[in-house]
């Protein structure tokens, strides 16, 4: 009798065990098509890491950028010397900050591959359920935001010191962040095809620091030769100076149309060829 009661007792507690475990299951979430909660998590964790580390990744920018201006003026003293009958030092302090915020792009999505790659936890990138199109949009508005805030500051800082005329706010906004989208995506084209912190400062020295010095920060296409004019038109670098120089001095050397297209198709190759690395998982999982 007391081993039928146990028996019975065991029986009843097993079951009581079952229905506690069957209300505390919760269905797994459906993703669907587009894990949004995915895209935004990264892009949140992407931001967060340069954020942490802002004396780094905003305030150096802004010091460069700087120092860049204080060169030039106390270099020129207080010459008249003028660019299309806009005064140098005018004409110079868009395409500086246009400069910081390419190259603060460019080194957040590349940067961020390159750490994952070498420290290992790219893996933990790779397997939560996120598609290619949720990683490539991720990295991308990442760099991009910091692209921008870096501009924004800087742009700030100028308004502080001095007079600085806006000629049109929505091509200085249009200009900011397809400018930063192109070097974002530049940033992480190098960061997946790279392996090593060589390989991004290969890419920082030979590539991007020489197009941007040499896109018209300091000059317009007017001032060159026929054939370096040619030369400068072919630097994509170029329409996105140019462009955001329009928003401030209402002048450019391109027709902002055609430097707008430019951008735009030049940005969608380098959006298509990351998104395709990532679904192939090229340098990525090998």
């Amino acid at each position: 009798m007391r081993v039928l009661r146990r028996k019975l007792i065991e029986e009843q507690e097993e079951q009581d065990n079952l229905l506690r475990m069957e209300d505390a299951y919760v269905p797994a979430r459906a993703l669907g098509s587009f894990n949004g909660r995915g895209l935004w998590t990264l892009t949140v964790k992407e931001i967060m890491r340069f954020m942490k580390i802002w004396p780094q990744t905003i305030l150096s920018p802004l010091v460069m950028t700087f120092l860049f201006y204080a060169v030039f003026a106390v270099g020129l003293g207080s010459g008249a010397r003028t660019i299309n009958g806009i005064p140098f030092l005018s004409f110079m302090i868009s395409g500086l900050i246009m400069m910081a915020m390419a190259q603060s792009a460019f080194m957040t999505t590349s940067s961020s591959m390159i750490i994952s790659k070498l420290q290992g936890n790219i893996v933990d990138i790779l397997m939560p359920p996120l598609s290619a199109l949720e990683l490539t949009l991720a990295y991308t508005i990442s760099g991009v935001v910091r692209g921008v805030l870096v501009g924004a500051l800087g742009l700030g800082a100028f308004m502080l010191m001095m007079p600085v005329a806006i000629h049109s706010i929505g091509a200085v906004l249009f200009f900011a962040v397809v400018g930063s989208l192109m070097l974002s995506l530049m940033g992480l084209l190098t960061g997946i095809l790279g392996d090593k912190f060589d390989h991004l400062g290969a890419a920082q020295s030979f590539f991007i620091t020489p197009a941007t010095f040499l896109s018209g920060t300091f000059f317009s296409a007017s001032q060159l030769p026929p054939a370096w004019r040619g030369a400068l038109y072919l630097n994509p670098f170029f329409y996105m100076i140019d462009g955001f120089r329009y928003g401030f001095t209402g002048a450019s050397d391109a027709l902002l149309l055609a430097s707008a297209g430019m951008l735009a198709i030049i940005s969608l190759v380098l959006f298509t060829v990351a998104y395709w690395l990532f679904a192939h998982g090229t340098r990525l999982k090998n």
